[in-house]
């Protein structure tokens, strides 16, 4: 089949950020046809679902690869050695995701644009980490994101804070008593581990939960941790971040489970029955839908920037969107076909 002309990468390096909403169509579609090309294990997937690549000419016609192909196949747009390899978090008896990513830099203009947009300059606020799940593990995209946000605030009170509870909570103390914004972004588990052994009112403090249990505690609902955090550390509204380590890119709650994405990423639906079938939001529609989250993140020039999650969702007409929770079922069509 005949493909379009092939898109430079330096092209795409300089456009994604700058992307309006009226751009975002129009540049999707054509690193779609960049990573067609370039891609030998999303070509195959495409291939493989007998995607007819003339007729994409919309979002919802782009193939998004299942998210459990970073567990088994190396995602690499382009041929190059990765200068850094990102991996989840898991149990001893999982098999972990892996990001190879072509070029750091990309990451962190993406996750640092994404910060300023949602909660302003680095610079502003106390910044501290309580991800002793990732920290042990490695390799983890979070820690590099935090770590470079501790540094960016140029505070001496930032920092990440493993284990030792007691001087989190003297820190969170003191930056209440000098009215310091203070972001406390942890991992769901650790933060309830604090949140029960402590109790504060917390008026200058922005509570951030990521990353789940990781089977430390038994599996909550999100508005179940989020009434804990509340009661317990006085804050009216608990944060969120939505990220993986298939992306380059997160979106942000401010409170409710409501989700925001930066302007080069994209929440869509699928049907779960039907997994080829997508759905984008409706600006002119009164209700929200529900699906299976696809994801279009810009920043994956390298990788695949179409990606197809685990999670359910809500979308809604303004794009934003909630999670709520994952799919029993997490096997797409194609698949089994293409493992080696």
């Amino acid at each position: 089949m005949k493909l379009k002309q092939p898109v430079k990468n330096i092209d795409l390096d300089k456009k994604v950020f700058a992307a309006s909403a009226a751009d975002f169509e129009e540049l999707a579609l054509e690193l779609f046809q960049f990573q067609y090309q370039n891609n030998t294990v999303y070509r195959q997937y495409c291939d493989i679902i007998k995607t007819n690549i003339d007729a994409v000419d919309t979002i919802t016609k782009i193939p998004f690869l299942p998210v459990s192909f970073f567990k088994t196949h190396e995602i690499k747009t382009t041929v190059f050695e990765s200068e850094v390899v990102f991996e989840s978090s898991g149990t001893t008896n999982t098999i972990n995701s892996k990001h190879f990513v072509k070029d750091i830099a990309l990451y962190k203009k993406s996750f640092v644009l994404a910060f300023e947009k949602f909660y302003g300059s680095p610079k502003n606020w106390c910044i501290i980490g309580l991800l002793p799940s990732y920290l042990e593990k490695g390799n983890s995209s979070l820690v590099l994101m935090v770590d470079e946000l501790v540094k960016s605030s140029n505070n001496p009170l930032s920092g990440f804070y493993l284990y030792d509870t007691e001087k989190l909570h003297r820190t969170l103390i003191h930056n209440e008593f000098a009215k310091k914004p203070t972001l406390l972004i942890g991992v769901t588990y650790a933060l309830l581990d604090f949140a029960e052994k402590y109790t504060m009112q917390l008026r200058h403090t922005v509570i951030m939960e990521t990353g789940g249990m990781k089977g430390r505690r038994e599996e909550m609902t999100r508005k179940q941790v989020h009434e804990i955090l509340q009661k317990q550390l006085g804050v009216s509204l608990v944060h969120s971040e939505y990220g993986m380590t298939e992306l380059l890119s997160q979106a942000y709650s401010k409170g409710d489970g409501i989700f925001h994405c930066p302007g080069w990423m994209k929440i869509l639906l699928r049907e779960e029955d039907d997994p080829l079938t997508v759905y984008t939001n409706d600006p002119a529609a009164e209700q929200s839908i529900t699906g299976v989250i696809n994801i279009i993140d810009l920043a994956n020039i390298y990788s695949c920037a179409f990606i197809a999650v685990d999670d359910a969702g809500r979308l809604h007409s303004n794009g934003s969107f909630e999670v709520l929770g994952r799919i029993d079922n997490s096997d797409i069509r194609g698949c089994s076909l293409m493992v080696l």
